[in-house]
């Protein structure tokens, strides 16, 4: 009877495994979708009302549209008048408009196009003892200091900002996916963490 419990148990949490992050993958799609045809809501009117065409095609020519318009943006802000327009814009009127610079940052980590806060994976000493805690370098700053975030599990949102000296910063190979999830998971599957940083301490200098 144990075993058979245990195959219930197994079989309900695998199948909630695989099908949960699909549900959520599909909603989270479909929220997308439907933010963004009810942004171009009026676009899409105006196409379906001068058109025998029904309204899903009527979004997807709009979303194409929009796409073209993104692609065109981008190969004129490559040309050196397009840069220029480009930093006037932002220099004298962007700047000002509220949310702008964040949602600019968020956007550029998300694209990849500048270097994501939350990297490089560090283990810290922020009380200057043996005690050593997991953190990720949001900033370096001139005279060898950085800030460093220090994420509190199970909630990586919050946590402590420390602005340490290089010298107690101690960066560790691992990728930001692998310390975020030992972070969530209260400290679980820390072992890469102190591997890389034990082999990072024992190598010698010269090499």
């Amino acid at each position: 009877m144990s075993r058979f419990n245990t195959f219930i148990q197994n079989s309900l949490i695998g199948g909630v495994a695989v099908i949960l992050p699909v549900a959520l993958s599909a909603f989270l799609l479909k929220w997308l979708f439907m933010m963004v045809t009810g942004i171009i809501r009026p676009l899409t009117t105006l196409v379906f009302a001068k058109s025998n065409i029904q309204v899903v095609f009527a979004d997807a020519i709009v979303i194409a549209i929009i796409l073209f318009g993104c692609f065109f943006v981008g190969v004129v802000v490559r040309t050196r008048l397009g840069i220029f327009i480009q930093e006037s814009l932002e220099a004298y009127i962007l700047k000002f408009a509220p949310g702008y610079s964040i949602i600019k940052e968020t956007v550029m980590q998300f694209l990849g196009k500048k270097k994501f806060p939350f990297s490089p994976v560090v283990l810290v000493r922020a009380f200057e003892n043996d005690t050593l805690m997991t953190g990720f370098v949001t900033d370096e700053h001139p005279g060898g200091l950085c800030t460093v975030f220090v994420p509190t599990g199970p909630n990586v949102t919050t946590g402590f900002v420390f602005h340490l000296s290089q010298d107690n910063v101690y960066p560790v190979n691992v990728s930001a996916d692998q310390a975020i999830r030992t972070v969530i998971s209260c400290g679980v599957g820390s072992g890469k963490l102190l591997k890389a940083y034990s082999e990072d301490v024992s190598r010698p200098q010269n090499e």
